[in-house]
């Protein structure tokens, strides 16, 4: 698969040539609608970005792992240690009431940003 890294609020993220390029501060939105469901840990989170999309969205611990830590800072997530489905120790994240807040405003924000580009490419 071709990629190219793109932008995302601070963070990088591989998407497929064949996709189309992501909005930038897009990556905490998709993993608070990945959470949106039920806690994960890390790799979980990835492993759903990059199954639901079809292997287009493929995000690295590089980025994974600080936009987690944001989300944390800001009250998004809240974090406990568990054991992983194979038995490791792992950091399970789950959305906190002001996450799922903050999963509405993005969601709609980025719902309206694509409706915009809708037009403009309508108009065309």
């Amino acid at each position: 698969m071709i990629t190219h890294r793109q932008t995302m609020g601070g963070s990088r993220v591989n998407v497929s040539r064949e996709s189309p390029d992501l909005l930038p501060g897009t990556l905490d939105l998709l993993i608070l609608g990945a959470l949106a469901h039920g806690s994960k840990h890390g790799y979980a989170i990835a492993d759903h970005l990059k199954s639901v999309s079809g292997d287009v969205l493929q995000v690295g611990e590089s980025s994974l792992y600080p936009a987690l830590q944001r989300l944390l800072l800001n009250g998004f997530v809240k974090a406990e240690w568990g054991a992983s489905e194979n038995n490791r120790r792992a950091r399970y994240y789950t959305l906190t009431a002001n996450g799922r807040k903050q999963l509405r405003t993005e969601r709609g924000e980025f719902d309206r940003i694509i409706l915009a580009i809708q037009k403009v490419l309508e108009a065309v």
